[in-house]
């Protein structure tokens, strides 16, 4: 899923391209997209985009008569620039927003259609689509750690909670976590003074550090190789693989479609932390440690 640094370049690259343009039209290839009625969809066209800015990891596209259009792009939504009259091809593509210099292309890999597109009036209809998460980059050290340990939850959820945080998830949570050398697993309201001045440093570290690369890698063109998983990430997605720091191999835990990517000598002080599929398994004979784990799985290779 697109998170703050991916949409912050994608907004950038959009005000190149749209800002100041008129929409000419709006072409809808799923029936599923498209999730409001009111205001209907064709008050929007031929108005002129007067702004664009982030509501957690949605892009929202401000038009005249104070209308927005608003994208979340979900897991496998993603954004392409195009010729004008550029043809919505399914089943990947979902929309296509039609300028007089060029067209925005909605597509969504997979079978399961996710991204959603919202017309709403005001900032009344904008602030109900926002989630209310903490914008990071905009706050102190004190509103963070209120927020921070506001509910005790693990470091991992916390930071992904769009109505703690906003506009981080899977992948930069793990990446801030590893910069803050901190166990995903640990407890927000557990944590020091120190932990927490540390978390805060690394959240906005990470990002910052993350919106100028890609900034950087996309240059003046539409940025098109947006992924969760990005060459130069630490620990997310790099599952035993070395650490860059370490040299250890990092680890990971699974839940649902999701896993969490962390270092267990950096974060974790070398303990390894239960995977819940496998511990469920094993029981008493989960490792404790990366060098239980490898004996335990050479033993497995072993096995005829």
């Amino acid at each position: 899923m697109p998170e703050l640094p991916d949409v912050v370049v994608y907004i950038e690259a959009l005000e190149k391209r749209i800002l100041g343009q008129r929409l000419e039209a709006l072409r809808i290839a799923s029936p599923f997209l498209l999730r409001t009625v009111d205001p209907p969809l064709e008050s929007v066209i031929g108005k002129i985009v007067k702004r664009l800015q982030r509501v957690g990891k949605r892009i929202a596209i401000g038009m005249e008569d104070d209308l927005w259009l608003v994208l979340h792009l979900m897991i496998a939504g993603r954004l392409h620039w195009r010729p004008r009259g550029t043809k919505v091809s399914k089943p990947r593509g979902l929309a296509a927003l039609d300028f007089p210099n060029g067209a925005l292309l909605l597509t969504e890999a997979g079978s399961q259609k996710r991204a959603s597109l919202h017309v709403v009036a005001g900032e009344a209809g904008l602030r109900a689509l926002d989630p209310g998460g903490l914008e990071v980059l905009d706050t102190d050290l004190q509103h963070f750690s209120a927020a921070l340990t506001s509910a005790n939850h693990t470091l991992k959820r916390a930071l992904s909670d769009p109505h703690l945080f906003s506009g981080i998830g899977n992948a930069y949570s793990d990446e801030i976590l590893y910069e803050a050398r901190l166990s995903p697993l640990a407890l927000t309201q557990k944590l020091s003074r120190e932990e927490i001045e540390r978390l805060f440093a690394a959240t906005q570290t990470t990002l910052l550090r993350w919106v100028a690369r890609l900034r950087e890698d996309a240059g003046d063109a539409f940025p098109e190789k947006v992924t969760a998983f990005r060459e130069g990430m630490a620990v997310h997605g790099r599952y035993k693989q070395a650490c860059p720091r370490c040299g250890a191999n990092i680890q990971r835990i699974r839940y649902a479609a999701n896993e969490t990517n962390y270092c267990p000598k950096c974060q974790t002080n070398g303990k390894l932390l239960a995977d819940r599929a496998l511990s469920r398994l094993l029981r008493e004979d989960w490792p404790r440690t990366p060098e239980e784990l490898e004996l335990l799985t050479g033993r497995a290779a072993e096995l005829p």
